[in-house]
């Protein structure tokens, strides 16, 4: 059995994975560390995982040594704690946004802070299965994703010298993107009906779909009433004649085929006929579709911002590090309806 433990266990990232690893038929949770409520009881933080554990809190120092660390501690401040815990494991899966991009000038950009660990940048693998498969196999550094980047990034990849290189990005994002501890803005009485559009330009996830997509990506991001789930709608020029929607299909349809998460969801017709977060939730999927107009390119892509924009893509990657098959303790579906 492997040993994982979780720092940041309280918040939602870690709720979802400690949900996850508690289900996971290869994994045994070592501990939940939580600087709020080192002693509570996990369920009475998380309380879908009632009868699924008796876990306890842990303080970050009581952390033992386990064989992968995953870490879902906010930006800014997980630079500061990897150096502190790192030697604890094997493995470690980042979640925050601190070790994402390559240097210090590319982060301080777009973090607004000085990186204290830029001996550290660069020696992490992106946690995207999807371009970095063979990496992730030996990789001891993981860090996973932005959820915006990862849908922009799935919607993308397959166009790769198909279109122009700028690309506008339209996301939206449910409340629970802002964390468990989010301020006033993310109350209910701030957020229900709202659709906020907190990033119009510059937002973060921009350098990260830029650096592993090659292209020059421009970014707006608005909050919408959802809890859960990530869209988002790309906007590309396409630089070949013939690039039509049949041609579409096929490049996603091959760049796609052996991708166990990865889902084409393009349909002239139906409810459900490009790709919706709802019908996600709780899911690792990410659906990608498509849509063109003479020259005009449009990619769409929806995942659950906690599962495969997080958590779940976390649990995979631990899978294909750890030489498991990568679909355990993600079989999940999704539910529908809601």
């Amino acid at each position: 059995m492997i040993t994982a433990s979780v720092i940041g266990a309280a918040g939602y990232l870690g709720g979802e994975l400690l949900r996850l690893l508690i289900g996971h038929p290869q994994v045994t949770v070592g501990q939940a560390i939580s600087t709020r409520f080192p002693g509570k009881r996990v369920d009475g933080v998380h309380p879908n995982l009632r009868a699924q554990t008796d876990l306890t809190f842990s303080s970050i120092d009581d952390l033992a040594d386990c064989d992968v660390l995953l870490l879902a501690t906010p930006h800014r401040a997980t630079m500061d704690l990897l150096p502190t815990v790192m030697s604890r494991a094997q493995q470690v899966i980042d979640l925050s946004g601190d070790f994402r991009l390559p240097d210090t000038t590319a982060y301080e950009r777009h973090y607004g802070v000085t990186h204290t660990a830029p001996d550290l940048l660069g020696r992490f693998v992106p946690g995207c299965p999807e371009l970095f498969r063979d990496e992730l196999a030996m990789a001891d550094l993981i860090s996973v994703p932005g959820c915006m980047a990862t849908a922009a990034i799935l919607a993308l990849a397959p166009l790769a010298g198909l279109i122009g290189p700028d690309v506008q990005i339209d996301a939206r994002t449910g409340s629970s993107g802002s964390g468990a501890t989010a301020g006033d803005s993310n109350l209910h009485a701030e957020r229900s009906g709202a659709m906020r559009v907190f990033a119009p330009v510059r937002h973060r996830h921009e350098a990260e779909v830029a650096r592993l997509t090659g292209l020059n990506v421009r970014m707006t991001a608005t909050g919408v009433e959802a809890v859960r789930g990530v869209q988002v709608v790309c906007h590309a020029t396409a630089s070949l004649d013939e690039l039509d929607e049949k041609a579409l299909r096929r490049a996603y349809r091959e760049h796609y085929a052996k991708e166990p998460f990865v889902r084409i969801v393009a349909h002239r017709r139906g409810s459900h006929r490009l790709p919706d977060p709802r019908i996600l939730l709780g899911s690792n999927y990410c659906d990608v579709g498509f849509a063109a107009d003479g020259d005009r390119i449009t990619a769409i892509a929806a995942l659950d911002n906690l599962m495969k924009g997080g958590s779940g893509a976390a649990v995979q990657c631990l899978n294909i590090r750890r030489g498991l098959p990568e679909t355990m303790g993600l079989e999940f579906p999704g539910l529908h309806p809601l």
